[in-house]
């Protein structure tokens, strides 16, 4: 299980203490939202920021295009210094040659879904893909409450991974907090990205470091 802190709910102007918080606090990744104002309704990170954040840390970057024409920015997010993109299947009509171009550009691919997409539509794309990102909020807003019937769609995908034989991870992005976690996690959850959580907490090291503890306790009781 690995735990992906999310910039949205940072302090933006302090980007680079957010970053040395995240290595501190044992955060094994960076989710980096990017918003076009179209797929969604907000505007948020570019490409300007996504180097900028690459240079100040060592940490893998998660990048989530939450855009319409994901394969309009696609390269430049790589060049940028991606280390998975994540595309959504609701935007990506030809979803098989956006996720061959993310492997050709060094980083690891993924398909997010919202949560009225059901998993069973990505079962002929899962030989292609690195992970499943399954939104647990609808996108376009931080600090929205978690929402339950995501716990059977990491479930159900578990059984599809595991009937396909391939090994992908399960990402789960939304709501989730020190209440759930463990929740999340013994659903078959891989990667947990948490943001508001975590940085809109009074002591957001201290929440870091509790729900790290929570998601290695919740590991080890599904071993």
């Amino acid at each position: 299980m690995r735990l992906a802190p999310s910039l949205l709910a940072a302090d933006l102007a302090d980007l680079a203490g957010a970053l040395d918080l995240c290595e501190k606090g044992g955060a094994d990744l960076v989710h980096f939202d990017v918003m076009d104002g179209h797929f969604v309704p907000n505007l948020s990170f570019g490409i300007p920021v996504l180097k900028a954040v690459r240079a100040r840390t060592r940490l893998a970057l998660d990048v989530h295009l939450m855009v319409a024409n994901p394969d309009r920015l696609l390269d430049d997010y790589l060049a940028a210094g991606a280390s998975r993109v994540i595309v959504h299947w609701e935007a990506a009509p030809h979803l098989d040659r956006l996720l061959e171009r993310i492997r050709k550009g060094g980083a690891e691919a993924g398909v997010a879904i919202n949560p009225a997409t059901p998993v069973e539509l990505l079962v002929d794309v899962l030989p292609r893909l690195d992970f499943v990102l399954v939104m647990s909020v609808n996108p376009g807003f931080g600090g929205q409450a978690f929402l339950p019937h995501a716990l059977d769609k990491a479930r159900r995908l578990r059984r599809m991974i595991e009937i396909s034989g391939v090994h992908i991870e399960i990402e789960m992005d939304g709501g989730i907090d020190r209440d759930n976690i463990a929740r999340v996690v013994s659903a078959g959850v891989d990667v947990c990205v948490a943001g508001s959580a975590i940085f809109g907490a009074g002591d957001p090291q201290a929440i870091l470091a509790e729900m790290s503890e929570l998601r290695e306790r919740a590991r080890q009781e599904t071993v």
